[in-house]
């Protein structure tokens, strides 16, 4: 094939409407995934918090949205693999719209707190949240040629994480946590248009038709030793990654006074900037793989990268709250292994598992960062608040270097297979 007419057919598998839409998918779940670490404070204090409750309430509702993405992966997940991928693109989005909507027009009523109710919808935009990155990941991974694979979903992700950037402008023009929540919710309905014209998966289409095919089963992981393995290798992978933004860029406000800057450190921006940094890692990370060849050897440099930054943020005693964005942005760039991480996870199981595997996967790492904040606030009142992170970030680092060196070698892999 001329030169010419391969660029052209690179550009066209690149630029085709799974990955566009895919892309602005995943910009939207972003923007509303980070949203509420975006407002965290202001929307807290507004429902008549002090600053105590701001930071134990603010936990605890983070943790119930991460808990409901632990739970809509699954269920996400295995409807993808039964129903289709679109299923999932559609369903999910429709969730956490309405979700976030609600977010809105949160305030106290007669049957419970403003706070509970913010809870709750977070919950259920937690659900709605899990879905749409496994879904966008598998339906690219599963349209475009085996050596696009890694570049596709790069720039699905690179493109989608600018949704944080989205979301922080949002709130800094608006001047107004509810109006954020209502653009949140007002685009994922805009896009659900977009997203009429797009085709399902050839592969899902084949094995849909294969009857005697099992699809979906989620609790097939835990029944087979060697699938076991294999799945928890590819939670452990992205572990550093929930601990870089739910624990030194979210708690950036108790990190930054532990450390002694004198400023106040705003949680949002330190987000706004571990995100910009993550979406040009994760556009790099998919030519890193390609150019190494190697998914593997690509993750285990993007991770050692995070790890020398985050001594940095925790140990040189940085001074001021412009360095510590420096450094959100430094590990934010670190991370940006995130779609290369989900995509390995894709390309681990068969056609009948595969949506189930790269929608659950992500999802358990974010169900992982309830156990980061218990695991910090245990530790914090007795060794400091940034000792209290260290030592989640040892065991984070330590089990995410173990499981990607351990893990098989997925680069340029067929994926037309079945997991029996």
């Amino acid at each position: 094939m001329p030169a010419s007419t391969a660029e052209k057919s690179t550009r066209a598998h690149l630029l085709s409407l799974p990955v566009i839409v895919a892309a602005l998918g995943y910009f939207v779940d972003i923007y509303d995934l980070l949203l509420f670490g975006i407002v965290r404070v202001p929307s807290l204090k507004s429902l008549g918090l002090n600053e105590q409750q701001v930071s134990e309430v603010g936990v605890t509702i983070l943790n119930w949205q991460m808990g409901g993405m632990l739970i809509g992966g699954i269920f996400w997940g295995v409807l993808g693999d039964k129903k289709g991928r679109l299923s999932v693109l559609f369903g999910s989005i429709i969730t956490y719209s309405l979700a976030n909507i609600a977010c809105g027009f949160i305030q106290d009523t007669s049957l419970m707190p403003a706070t509970e109710l913010y809870k709750y919808l977070r919950f259920i935009a937690g659900i709605g949240l899990a879905g749409e990155l496994g879904a966008g990941i598998t339906l690219v991974s599963e349209v475009l040629p085996k050596e696009l694979r890694a570049i596709g979903t790069s720039l699905v992700a690179g493109v989608g994480l600018f949704g944080a950037v989205a979301a922080y402008f949002t709130v800094e023009i608006f001047g107004d946590w509810r109006i954020a929540y209502l653009v949140g919710g007002g685009l994922g309905i805009g896009l659900l248009l977009l997203r009429v014209g797009v085709i399902e998966s050839g592969m899902f289409k084949e094995v849909s038709s294969q009857k005697h095919v099992t699809k979906g089963d989620f609790f097939s992981f835990f029944t087979n030793w060697t699938r076991f393995v294999r799945y928890m290798k590819c939670i452990g992978i992205g572990l550093p990654t929930w601990f870089v933004i739910s624990i030194l860029a979210t708690l950036s406000n108790e990190l930054g006074k532990a450390l002694g800057i004198i400023e106040t450190v705003k949680p949002g921006l330190a987000i706004m900037w571990c995100y910009v940094g993550l979406a040009f890692g994760d556009l790099s990370s998919g030519f890193l793989s390609q150019y190494l060849a190697s998914r593997k050897k690509a993750v285990a440099l993007m991770m050692a990268f995070t790890l020398v930054f985050c001594l940095v943020y925790l140990f040189s005693g940085i001074d001021s709250a412009n360095t510590l964005y420096a450094l959100c942005l430094a590990m934010g760039f670190g991370i940006g292994y995130w779609a290369m991480f989900v995509t390995i996870g894709a390309e681990q199981f068969g056609t009948n598992l595969r949506a189930t595997a790269a929608t659950t996967v992500p999802n358990m790492v974010r169900g992982m960062v309830i156990f980061m904040t218990m695991i910090y606030g245990y530790f914090k009142p007795s060794v400091t608040p940034v000792y209290a992170a260290a030592i989640v970030g040892v065991i984070c680092f330590t089990i995410g270097f173990y499981c990607t060196l351990t893990i098989a070698e997925t680069h340029n892999k067929d994926l037309d297979f079945l997991e029996e």
